[in-house]
Protein backbone atom coordinates (compact mmCIF):
# COMPACT_ATOMS: atom_id res chain seq x y z
CA UNK A 1 0.00 0.00 0.00
CA UNK A 2 1.41 3.31 -0.62
CA UNK A 3 2.16 5.78 1.90
CA UNK A 4 -0.83 6.83 3.26
CA UNK A 5 -2.31 10.21 5.15
CA UNK A 6 -1.71 9.86 8.95
CA UNK A 7 -4.27 11.87 11.26
CA UNK A 8 -3.51 14.17 14.36
CA UNK A 9 -3.97 11.26 16.64
CA UNK A 10 -1.74 9.19 14.39
CA UNK A 11 -4.62 7.06 12.44
CA UNK A 12 -4.33 6.03 8.44
CA UNK A 13 -7.31 5.45 6.41
CA UNK A 14 -7.98 1.94 6.06
CA UNK A 15 -11.57 1.39 4.11
CA UNK A 16 -13.60 3.34 2.29
CA UNK A 17 -17.63 3.82 2.81
CA UNK A 18 -19.61 3.97 -0.12
CA UNK A 19 -22.86 5.55 0.50
CA UNK A 20 -26.27 6.13 -1.64
CA UNK A 21 -29.53 6.67 -0.81
CA UNK A 22 -30.69 3.27 -1.32
CA UNK A 23 -33.71 1.87 -3.21
CA UNK A 24 -35.87 -1.28 -3.02
CA UNK A 25 -34.91 -4.92 -3.90
CA UNK A 26 -38.48 -5.92 -5.20
CA UNK A 27 -41.81 -5.03 -4.98
CA UNK A 28 -42.75 -6.17 -1.25
CA UNK A 29 -39.90 -3.07 -0.23
CA UNK A 30 -41.35 -0.78 -1.87
CA UNK A 31 -43.92 1.01 0.32
CA UNK A 32 -41.47 0.47 3.48
CA UNK A 33 -38.70 2.05 1.44
CA UNK A 34 -40.97 4.92 1.05
CA UNK A 35 -41.93 4.86 4.18
CA UNK A 36 -38.41 5.68 5.43
CA UNK A 37 -37.98 8.00 2.47
CA UNK A 38 -40.65 10.03 4.00
CA UNK A 39 -39.93 9.56 7.84
CA UNK A 40 -41.72 12.03 10.19
CA UNK A 41 -43.49 14.41 7.00
CA UNK A 42 -46.58 13.00 7.98
CA UNK A 43 -47.31 11.50 4.01
CA UNK A 44 -49.98 8.97 4.04
CA UNK A 45 -49.18 6.00 2.40
CA UNK A 46 -52.28 6.35 -0.40
CA UNK A 47 -49.81 9.34 -1.30
CA UNK A 48 -46.86 6.88 -1.43
CA UNK A 49 -48.60 4.48 -3.73
CA UNK A 50 -48.84 7.22 -6.14
CA UNK A 51 -44.99 7.06 -6.24
CA UNK A 52 -44.87 3.60 -5.82
CA UNK A 53 -46.59 2.99 -9.16
CA UNK A 54 -43.15 4.66 -10.96
CA UNK A 55 -41.03 1.63 -9.14
CA UNK A 56 -43.45 -0.90 -9.69
CA UNK A 57 -43.61 -0.23 -13.21
CA UNK A 58 -39.92 -1.13 -13.19
CA UNK A 59 -39.97 -4.34 -11.79
CA UNK A 60 -40.41 -3.06 -7.98
CA UNK A 61 -36.77 -2.67 -7.82
CA UNK A 62 -34.81 0.67 -8.31
CA UNK A 63 -31.90 -0.29 -10.80
CA UNK A 64 -29.62 1.86 -8.49
CA UNK A 65 -28.32 -0.96 -6.22
CA UNK A 66 -27.04 -3.27 -9.35
CA UNK A 67 -25.58 0.25 -10.37
CA UNK A 68 -24.13 0.89 -6.89
CA UNK A 69 -22.76 -2.96 -6.53
CA UNK A 70 -21.20 -2.69 -10.35
CA UNK A 71 -19.56 1.05 -8.91
CA UNK A 72 -18.21 -0.58 -6.10
CA UNK A 73 -16.61 -3.37 -7.43
CA UNK A 74 -14.88 -1.35 -10.22
CA UNK A 75 -13.64 1.36 -7.46
CA UNK A 76 -12.37 -1.61 -5.52
CA UNK A 77 -10.51 -2.71 -8.72
CA UNK A 78 -9.02 0.71 -9.79
CA UNK A 79 -7.68 1.06 -6.21
CA UNK A 80 -5.94 -2.17 -6.01
CA UNK A 81 -4.44 -1.15 -9.68
CA UNK A 82 -3.15 2.06 -7.41
CA UNK A 83 -1.81 -0.23 -5.13
CA UNK A 84 -4.19 1.06 -2.79
CA UNK A 85 -5.09 -1.97 -0.18
CA UNK A 86 -8.74 -0.22 0.53
CA UNK A 87 -11.79 -2.12 0.93
CA UNK A 88 -15.00 -0.62 -0.07
CA UNK A 89 -18.03 -0.96 2.28
CA UNK A 90 -22.05 0.04 1.11
CA UNK A 91 -24.55 1.35 3.61
CA UNK A 92 -27.50 3.27 2.80
CA UNK A 93 -29.64 5.96 3.85
CA UNK A 94 -32.85 4.82 3.36
CA UNK A 95 -32.67 1.13 2.49
CA UNK A 96 -30.55 -2.31 3.28
CA UNK A 97 -27.76 -2.18 3.53
CA UNK A 98 -27.73 0.32 5.91
CA UNK A 99 -25.61 2.90 6.93
CA UNK A 100 -25.56 1.96 10.68
CA UNK A 101 -25.27 -1.82 10.08
CA UNK A 102 -22.35 -1.18 7.65
CA UNK A 103 -20.71 0.73 10.58
CA UNK A 104 -20.65 -2.18 12.54
CA UNK A 105 -19.37 -4.03 10.10
CA UNK A 106 -16.60 -1.86 9.55
CA UNK A 107 -15.82 -1.82 12.98
CA UNK A 108 -15.92 -5.89 13.21
CA UNK A 109 -13.39 -6.00 10.38
CA UNK A 110 -11.16 -3.56 12.73
CA UNK A 111 -10.84 -0.49 11.09
CA UNK A 112 -10.85 3.30 12.95
CA UNK A 113 -10.67 5.41 10.17
CA UNK A 114 -12.55 5.64 6.87
CA UNK A 115 -13.18 7.54 3.76
CA UNK A 116 -16.68 8.12 3.15
CA UNK A 117 -17.80 8.35 -0.53
CA UNK A 118 -21.13 9.49 -1.94
CA UNK A 119 -23.16 9.32 -5.13
CA UNK A 120 -24.37 13.15 -5.03
CA UNK A 121 -21.38 15.85 -6.78
CA UNK A 122 -22.85 19.10 -5.58
CA UNK A 123 -23.58 20.96 -2.36
CA UNK A 124 -26.89 21.07 -0.96
CA UNK A 125 -28.13 19.86 2.54
CA UNK A 126 -29.87 16.76 0.46
CA UNK A 127 -26.78 15.89 -1.09
CA UNK A 128 -23.86 16.58 0.98
CA UNK A 129 -24.57 17.93 4.25
CA UNK A 130 -27.14 15.02 5.05
CA UNK A 131 -24.48 12.64 4.72
CA UNK A 132 -22.34 13.52 7.35
CA UNK A 133 -25.24 13.87 9.51
CA UNK A 134 -25.60 9.62 8.28
CA UNK A 135 -22.53 9.22 9.40
CA UNK A 136 -22.70 10.81 12.84
CA UNK A 137 -25.98 9.39 13.55
CA UNK A 138 -24.85 5.85 12.92
CA UNK A 139 -21.78 6.71 14.98
CA UNK A 140 -23.93 7.56 17.63
CA UNK A 141 -26.57 4.69 17.25
CA UNK A 142 -23.61 2.05 17.44
CA UNK A 143 -21.78 3.59 20.00
CA UNK A 144 -18.80 4.05 17.99
CA UNK A 145 -18.31 7.60 18.34
CA UNK A 146 -14.55 8.18 18.64
CA UNK A 147 -13.29 4.53 18.25
CA UNK A 148 -14.37 5.10 14.49
CA UNK A 149 -13.89 8.39 12.19
CA UNK A 150 -15.88 8.29 8.64
CA UNK A 151 -14.23 11.56 7.16
CA UNK A 152 -16.76 12.46 3.62
CA UNK A 153 -14.60 13.41 1.01
CA UNK A 154 -15.13 16.33 -1.07
CA UNK A 155 -18.18 17.30 -3.40
CA UNK A 156 -16.94 16.16 -7.02
CA UNK A 157 -18.84 18.51 -9.45
CA UNK A 158 -15.96 19.98 -10.89
CA UNK A 159 -14.17 16.57 -11.53
CA UNK A 160 -13.12 15.72 -15.40
CA UNK A 161 -13.98 12.10 -14.11
CA UNK A 162 -17.53 13.49 -13.53
CA UNK A 163 -17.89 16.03 -16.62
CA UNK A 164 -16.10 14.65 -19.35
CA UNK A 165 -18.50 11.75 -19.84
CA UNK A 166 -21.21 14.30 -19.76
CA UNK A 167 -19.20 16.51 -22.87
CA UNK A 168 -18.93 13.07 -24.83
CA UNK A 169 -22.76 12.00 -24.30
CA UNK A 170 -23.66 15.57 -25.57
CA UNK A 171 -21.74 15.78 -28.44
CA UNK A 172 -22.77 12.21 -29.28
CA UNK A 173 -26.72 13.41 -28.61
CA UNK A 174 -25.89 16.44 -31.05
CA UNK A 175 -24.20 14.09 -33.63
CA UNK A 176 -27.15 11.82 -33.95
CA UNK A 177 -30.15 14.48 -34.06
CA UNK A 178 -27.68 16.41 -37.02
CA UNK A 179 -27.64 12.73 -38.70
CA UNK A 180 -31.09 13.23 -38.29
CA UNK A 181 -31.69 16.59 -40.04
CA UNK A 182 -31.95 18.58 -36.81
CA UNK A 183 -29.53 21.63 -37.01
CA UNK A 184 -28.20 23.40 -33.78
CA UNK A 185 -30.69 26.07 -33.89
CA UNK A 186 -33.23 23.56 -33.99
CA UNK A 187 -32.41 21.45 -30.98
CA UNK A 188 -32.64 22.36 -27.36
CA UNK A 189 -30.59 21.17 -24.33
CA UNK A 190 -31.78 20.51 -21.33
CA UNK A 191 -29.77 19.88 -18.22
CA UNK A 192 -31.77 18.23 -15.59
CA UNK A 193 -31.13 17.62 -11.89
CA UNK A 194 -32.75 17.40 -8.91
CA UNK A 195 -35.60 20.53 -7.54
CA UNK A 196 -34.77 21.20 -3.53
CA UNK A 197 -36.70 24.06 -1.91
CA UNK A 198 -35.27 27.56 -2.76
CA UNK A 199 -34.54 27.82 1.07
CA UNK A 200 -32.53 24.96 1.11
CA UNK A 201 -30.90 26.05 -2.15
CA UNK A 202 -30.17 29.39 -0.79
CA UNK A 203 -28.02 27.92 2.21
CA UNK A 204 -25.78 25.56 -0.28
CA UNK A 205 -22.72 26.64 0.64
CA UNK A 206 -20.84 28.03 3.93
CA UNK A 207 -22.77 30.93 5.78
CA UNK A 208 -20.93 33.96 3.97
CA UNK A 209 -22.28 32.86 0.63
CA UNK A 210 -26.40 32.78 2.14
CA UNK A 211 -28.06 35.26 -0.08
CA UNK A 212 -32.16 34.86 -0.29
CA UNK A 213 -32.72 33.92 -4.06
CA UNK A 214 -29.58 33.45 -5.15
CA UNK A 215 -29.57 29.49 -5.76
CA UNK A 216 -26.71 29.18 -3.33
CA UNK A 217 -23.61 26.82 -4.31
CA UNK A 218 -26.03 24.42 -5.35
CA UNK A 219 -27.26 26.53 -8.58
CA UNK A 220 -24.04 28.30 -9.11
CA UNK A 221 -22.16 25.00 -9.20
CA UNK A 222 -24.65 23.26 -11.94
CA UNK A 223 -24.44 26.43 -13.53
CA UNK A 224 -20.65 26.05 -13.76
CA UNK A 225 -20.86 22.90 -14.52
CA UNK A 226 -22.95 23.28 -17.96
CA UNK A 227 -20.85 26.22 -18.73
CA UNK A 228 -17.64 23.60 -18.86
CA UNK A 229 -19.83 20.77 -21.27
CA UNK A 230 -20.44 23.67 -23.47
CA UNK A 231 -17.49 24.80 -23.47
CA UNK A 232 -16.10 21.55 -24.19
CA UNK A 233 -18.84 20.47 -26.88
CA UNK A 234 -17.98 23.90 -28.78
CA UNK A 235 -14.19 22.83 -28.89
CA UNK A 236 -15.31 19.41 -30.30
CA UNK A 237 -18.27 19.95 -32.50
CA UNK A 238 -17.38 23.85 -33.27
CA UNK A 239 -19.55 26.66 -32.92
CA UNK A 240 -21.92 26.15 -35.67
CA UNK A 241 -22.91 22.50 -34.63
CA UNK A 242 -23.21 23.53 -31.23
CA UNK A 243 -26.55 25.35 -30.02
CA UNK A 244 -26.96 28.24 -28.00
CA UNK A 245 -29.92 27.08 -26.62
CA UNK A 246 -29.39 25.44 -23.32
CA UNK A 247 -30.36 26.02 -19.76
CA UNK A 248 -30.53 24.29 -16.22
CA UNK A 249 -34.57 22.45 -15.54
CA UNK A 250 -35.18 20.97 -12.70
CA UNK A 251 -37.46 17.66 -11.77
CA UNK A 252 -39.09 15.48 -9.19
CA UNK A 253 -39.92 18.21 -7.06
CA UNK A 254 -41.76 16.62 -3.95
CA UNK A 255 -43.63 18.55 -0.86
CA UNK A 256 -46.07 20.70 -0.05
CA UNK A 257 -46.98 22.82 -3.34
CA UNK A 258 -47.12 25.74 -0.83
CA UNK A 259 -43.02 25.57 -0.37
CA UNK A 260 -41.59 26.95 -2.92
CA UNK A 261 -39.35 24.84 -4.95
CA UNK A 262 -36.15 25.54 -7.90
CA UNK A 263 -38.11 26.06 -10.96
CA UNK A 264 -38.16 25.50 -14.18
CA UNK A 265 -39.67 22.15 -14.27
CA UNK A 266 -38.32 19.97 -16.87
CA UNK A 267 -42.28 19.32 -18.62
CA UNK A 268 -42.98 22.58 -18.27
CA UNK A 269 -40.26 23.73 -20.38
CA UNK A 270 -40.75 21.35 -22.89
CA UNK A 271 -44.51 22.61 -23.49
CA UNK A 272 -43.50 25.69 -23.85
CA UNK A 273 -40.66 25.48 -27.03
CA UNK A 274 -41.34 26.88 -29.71
CA UNK A 275 -39.21 27.10 -32.86
CA UNK A 276 -37.18 23.39 -31.98
CA UNK A 277 -37.34 20.44 -33.86
CA UNK A 278 -35.32 18.28 -31.36
CA UNK A 279 -34.51 17.97 -27.61
CA UNK A 280 -31.49 16.60 -25.49
CA UNK A 281 -31.86 15.78 -22.22
CA UNK A 282 -28.95 15.62 -19.65
CA UNK A 283 -28.95 14.49 -16.30
CA UNK A 284 -26.22 16.52 -15.52
CA UNK A 285 -27.61 16.61 -11.44
CA UNK A 286 -27.06 12.73 -11.15
CA UNK A 287 -24.78 10.28 -11.14
CA UNK A 288 -26.21 6.99 -12.23
CA UNK A 289 -29.68 6.01 -14.11
CA UNK A 290 -31.54 5.04 -11.01
CA UNK A 291 -35.75 5.66 -10.66
CA UNK A 292 -35.86 9.18 -10.65
CA UNK A 293 -34.05 9.49 -13.97
CA UNK A 294 -35.24 6.69 -16.06
CA UNK A 295 -39.40 7.57 -14.96
CA UNK A 296 -38.98 11.00 -14.63
CA UNK A 297 -36.85 11.72 -18.10
CA UNK A 298 -36.53 9.28 -19.85
CA UNK A 299 -40.77 8.38 -19.65
CA UNK A 300 -42.17 11.61 -18.13
CA UNK A 301 -39.96 14.02 -19.91
CA UNK A 302 -39.76 11.95 -23.15
CA UNK A 303 -43.62 11.35 -23.30
CA UNK A 304 -43.57 15.45 -23.57
CA UNK A 305 -41.60 15.81 -25.85
CA UNK A 306 -43.78 13.61 -27.81
CA UNK A 307 -46.53 14.79 -27.47
CA UNK A 308 -44.55 18.31 -29.25
CA UNK A 309 -43.37 16.43 -31.77
CA UNK A 310 -39.88 16.56 -30.62
CA UNK A 311 -37.37 14.52 -31.26
CA UNK A 312 -35.97 13.26 -27.91
CA UNK A 313 -32.29 12.06 -26.69
CA UNK A 314 -31.62 11.33 -23.24
CA UNK A 315 -27.78 11.72 -22.42
CA UNK A 316 -26.70 8.81 -20.30
CA UNK A 317 -25.14 9.38 -16.51
CA UNK A 318 -21.41 8.77 -15.76
CA UNK A 319 -21.60 6.31 -13.22
CA UNK A 320 -21.01 3.86 -16.19
CA UNK A 321 -17.96 5.71 -17.28
CA UNK A 322 -14.46 4.34 -16.71
CA UNK A 323 -13.82 8.21 -15.95
CA UNK A 324 -16.12 8.60 -13.10
CA UNK A 325 -14.62 5.32 -11.53
CA UNK A 326 -11.31 7.04 -11.80
CA UNK A 327 -12.89 9.97 -10.13
CA UNK A 328 -13.78 8.25 -7.19
CA UNK A 329 -10.41 7.01 -7.20
CA UNK A 330 -8.86 10.63 -7.15
CA UNK A 331 -11.29 11.47 -4.58
CA UNK A 332 -9.76 8.48 -2.23
CA UNK A 333 -6.56 9.38 -2.93
CA UNK A 334 -6.56 12.81 -2.04
CA UNK A 335 -7.64 11.63 1.51
CA UNK A 336 -5.38 9.10 2.14
CA UNK A 337 -2.34 9.75 0.02
CA UNK A 338 -0.17 13.29 1.14
CA UNK A 339 0.30 15.65 -2.00
CA UNK A 340 -2.30 14.31 -3.96
CA UNK A 341 -3.18 16.10 -6.87
CA UNK A 342 -6.83 17.43 -7.02
CA UNK A 343 -8.19 17.16 -9.70
CA UNK A 344 -11.08 20.19 -10.63
CA UNK A 345 -11.38 21.74 -13.60
CA UNK A 346 -14.20 24.24 -12.87
CA UNK A 347 -14.74 26.04 -8.95
CA UNK A 348 -17.28 28.52 -7.44
CA UNK A 349 -15.72 31.60 -6.10
CA UNK A 350 -14.36 30.60 -2.69
CA UNK A 351 -14.80 26.69 -2.86
CA UNK A 352 -11.28 26.13 -3.16
CA UNK A 353 -10.58 28.17 -0.17
CA UNK A 354 -13.24 26.82 2.16
CA UNK A 355 -12.14 23.28 1.28
CA UNK A 356 -8.55 24.37 2.38
CA UNK A 357 -10.02 25.82 5.67
CA UNK A 358 -12.52 23.06 6.66
CA UNK A 359 -11.91 20.18 4.41
CA UNK A 360 -15.29 18.84 2.49
CA UNK A 361 -17.41 21.96 4.30
CA UNK A 362 -18.08 23.29 7.46
CA UNK A 363 -20.43 22.76 10.11
CA UNK A 364 -22.79 25.62 8.66
CA UNK A 365 -22.25 24.62 5.43
CA UNK A 366 -25.68 23.29 3.27
CA UNK A 367 -28.71 23.54 6.52
CA UNK A 368 -32.13 22.48 5.13
CA UNK A 369 -32.42 26.31 5.93
CA UNK A 370 -30.73 29.36 7.98
CA UNK A 371 -30.73 28.65 11.68
CA UNK A 372 -33.09 31.74 11.90
CA UNK A 373 -35.82 30.36 9.38
CA UNK A 374 -35.08 33.97 7.70
CA UNK A 375 -32.13 36.28 6.41
CA UNK A 376 -30.97 38.98 8.10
Amino acid sequence: MTEAAVTENGRAYTAVLFSSFGGPEKHEDVIPFLRNVTRGRGIPDERLEEVATHYRALGGKSPINEQNRDLITRLEAELKRRELDLPVYWGNRNWEPYVADTVRRIHEDGHTKVVGLVTSAYSSYSSCHQYHEDFRKALDETGLKGTLAIDKARVYYNHPGFLEPVVDGVKNALEAHRAHGHEAGAIEILFSTHSIPTTMADVSGPRHTWEKGSGGWYVAQHEAAIEYVMKRVREELGSAHTPENYRLVYQSRSGAPHVPWLEPDINDVIDELEGRSAVVVVPIGFVTDHVEVVWDLHTEAKESAEKKGLAFIRVATSGSDDRFIGALADLVEEAVTPGFERRAVIDVPGALENEKRTGDCGLECCLVRTPEGTFA
